[in-house]
């Protein structure tokens, strides 16, 4: 099966919604939604209400850092992050945030992990900025494979035959082969605010059957998110982000 996952959406709709379509276009069976979901971005409730429909036909959808803070728990954000994170609570329904109350941290499944940051403390929201703690959360993982996101940058950490872990820069469009018998833990990127010098959205396919993983970038009309942003009285930061990929 093809499973198509996308992270840091952060309100995003336009990225979304082009990736979405690009997956789809690519044979994606089955989708996966890796946490925040909203955050940063001019439309909330357009995409929770997205991925909801989505969620109704059996993706997969986690909890975020920026998703529980929209719903006032304690979190840990930068005074641009909390300005929007206050914006977007006020743009919120009922319905709305009663589908993020009841969004799990993590989702296990046939060999798979899905979680917004590290499966080792998924409620501590920890950056896999190392080795070290890609390692740590796949062996609290206990799967095969960890698909996750928060870092806003795609990067895929792999477990050799040495049992020494690994950094593995992807290439976009290029699959790796990524056979079951080692353990693997891939950030698959922002889909809603790329943060590597390049505008375009992220998101990654990975194909059980053939235990293949693929990384995408995805050009998408990041100049009308901005605008949305603007028009929303975001910080300023917050658009000149989508513009510039940082």
């Amino acid at each position: 099966m093809k499973t198509a996952m996308f992270a840091d959406i952060h309100g995003n709709l336009e990225a979304i919604s082009t990736c979405l379509a690009h997956a789809h276009d690519l044979g994606a069976e089955r989708f996966a939604f890796l946490g925040d979901l909203v955050g940063y971005g001019a439309d909330p409730v357009a995409v929770l209400d997205l991925i909801e429909s989505h969620a109704r036909k059996g993706a997969v959808v986690v909890l975020g850092n920026h998703d529980a803070a929209a719903l006032g728990q304690a979190t840990d954000l930068h005074p641009h992050a909390q300005a929007a994170i206050v914006w977007t609570r006020g743009q919120l329904g009922a319905s709305q945030r009663a589908f993020l109350q009841g969004l799990p941290l993590v989702v296990r499944e046939q060999g798979m992990l899905f979680v917004h940051a590290s499966a080792a403390a998924p409620e501590q929201w920890v950056y896999i900025a190392s080795a070290a703690q890609a390692d740590a959360s796949m062996r609290a993982a206990g799967t095969s494979y960890v698909f996750c996101g928060h870092v806003h940058e795609p990067q895929l950490y792999f477990r050799g035959p040495s049992g020494r872990t690994v950094l593995f820069q992807p290439v976009p469009d290029v699959p790796i082969p990524a056979a079951r018998q080692r353990q693997w833990l891939a950030i698959v990127g922002s889909a809603g605010q790329p943060r590597d010098r390049n505008s375009a959205a992220c998101y990654a396919m990975f194909d059980s059957e053939r235990e293949r993983l693929t990384f995408y970038r995805v050009p998408y009309d990041h100049r009308a998110a901005a605008m949305k942003v603007r028009a929303a009285k975001l910080p300023e930061r917050i658009a000149l982000r989508l513009e510039r990929g940082t």
